[in-house]
């Protein structure tokens, strides 16, 4: 598959007054061209921070400290300023995890959606700009649209301001979206919709796909490939049916366990404790506190990932030995 995006050794940092928080430690991660790609794990992962590094957004007190994001073969990390914004928009976009918060409340969506056009097609009227985002908002399945060209957010229901906010990330055809929670605060009914809303709109767009997410069972619905991360580092890579079928880290098949499952009549397992302080992680294997297979090497060295499987990576000293069961 040829590529689009690969990250090689990204380290971001939030230098707070309480120590330096190493949100994401060294990780590398890879999308394709045309594919559908999970990044998963529990809320302090590292997930969000990975998207927003990618973007060159990462919020005070945080910093990039070292790595390279490539993309369509050119390292964003030497870009400027200038140069970034011709790309965010046009070529990689984002959807966050609360629409609410990314819309601004005192403009119509059509004023909001025919800024981000005229960004990056400046040549347009804005009446021009207009009649493009009207075409938008019926193309995100919102009826009437030239009604709703004209409403302010808090008009809108949670699922329309989810719609509008992947309109406004599609606005100028990027080749890359990454949906960040796209169904927080959403029914379920509305969650199957926008989950469908965006397969379908990255099938016809020929656009890849990173989804960030915690839920194992958006990941399954929605992606090719696996990317598990845990505190900051990757614990596992793989294809999605493999993942699920047989996965080849500790981390991955807690995930897979605590997943309900209407065929199968056996109790959640809940992850005991949570994600570790990353001023302080753990030594060694990150997850060994939480791990019910933890042995002397897991406290004392870090696992690197192996190759496992073909496209199958995984960072546990004792996958070899374990027999982990799937979703």
């Amino acid at each position: 598959m040829e590529g689009l995006l690969e990250i090689k050794g990204l380290k971001t940092y939030f230098f707070t007054e309480a120590g330096v928080v190493k949100a994401v430690d060294g990780i590398d991660f890879q999308v394709g061209k045309d594919e559908s790609v999970g990044l998963v794990g529990e809320s302090g992962s590292g997930k969000t921070v990975t998207g927003l590094s990618v973007f060159r957004i990462v919020p005070q007190p945080g910093k990039i400290i070292s790595g390279s994001i490539i993309f369509e073969g050119e390292d964003l990390l030497t870009k400027s300023e200038e140069e970034m914004r011709r790309i965010r928009g046009r070529k990689i976009s984002m959807t966050f995890q609360d629409p609410t918060t990314s819309l601004d409340p005192l403009y119509t969506v059509g004023d909001q959606l025919a800024e981000v056009i005229k960004e990056h097609q400046r040549e347009l009227s804005k009446k021009e700009a207009m009649e493009k985002a009207t075409k938008l908002i019926e193309m995100v399945g919102i009826s009437e649209p030239r009604i709703r060209v004209n409403e302010y957010p808090h008009e809108l229901s949670g699922g329309m301001k989810q719609r509008i906010a992947i309109a406004r990330a599609l606005a100028s055809g990027p080749s890359l979206l990454f949906a960040d929670e796209p169904t927080t605060n959403l029914d379920v009914t509305v969650q199957a919709q926008v989950l469908e809303l965006i397969k379908d709109l990255r099938e016809k767009q020929k656009m890849s796909l990173v989804m960030i997410t915690h839920d194992m069972g958006i990941v399954a619905e929605m992606t090719q490939r696996v990317q598990v991360l845990y505190a900051g580092m990757v614990a596992e890579v793989g294809e999605t049916h493999s993942l699920f079928k047989r996965p080849q880290h500790p981390y991955t098949e807690a995930l897979l366990q605590a997943v309900p499952r209407i065929d199968k009549r056996k109790e959640l397992r809940v992850i005991p404790g949570n994600i570790p302080n990353l001023i302080n992680p753990p030594t060694g294997c990150r997850f060994h506190p939480r791990c019910p297979y933890a042995k002397e090497i897991c406290k004392e060295k870090v696992p690197q990932l192996e190759l496992t499987d073909k496209g199958h990576l995984s960072a546990c000293h004792l996958w070899r030995d374990l027999s982990l069961s799937g979703a």
